[in-house]
């Protein structure tokens, strides 16, 4: 299985003064949904911070995100070895395809690909 960036998903109390942190740093900000803002560096794309107020589709925050190159199969293996999904697998209109499971610790992770 292909990962292609894994992305700390914050949920802040102020998110313009979140942002500002860190545009500071370089950031840039690549995406905004209103609810949801992602920052990346522009010398390291890879390189990200998810900014969130309220997931708008799920009904629990994922404390993580991980871009797989393959979300089906992903979605599959985690299934078939009985990980808790606390999101079904969906096609979301942002243009991802996502799900989210229950690490051991109880940590809610984002697994998700590009369309």
């Amino acid at each position: 299985m292909t990962i292609r960036r894994v992305v700390p998903d914050i949920t802040p109390e102020d998110l313009d003064k979140s942002r500002e942190f860190y545009t500071r740093l370089g950031f840039e900000e690549v995406m905004n949904l209103g609810w949801v803002v992602t920052l990346a560096s522009p010398t390291n794309p890879n390189a990200q911070v998810i900014l969130m107020t309220s997931d708008q589709t799920a009904d629990v925050q994922p404390d993580m995100s991980i871009e797989v190159e393959d979300v089906d199969a992903a979605y599959a293996a985690m299934v078939e070895s009985g990980a808790e999904i606390v999101h079904d697998l969906r096609d979301e209109p942002w243009g991802v395809r996502r799900f989210f499971a229950v690490d051991p610790d109880g940590h809610v992770v984002n697994i998700v690909s590009h369309r």
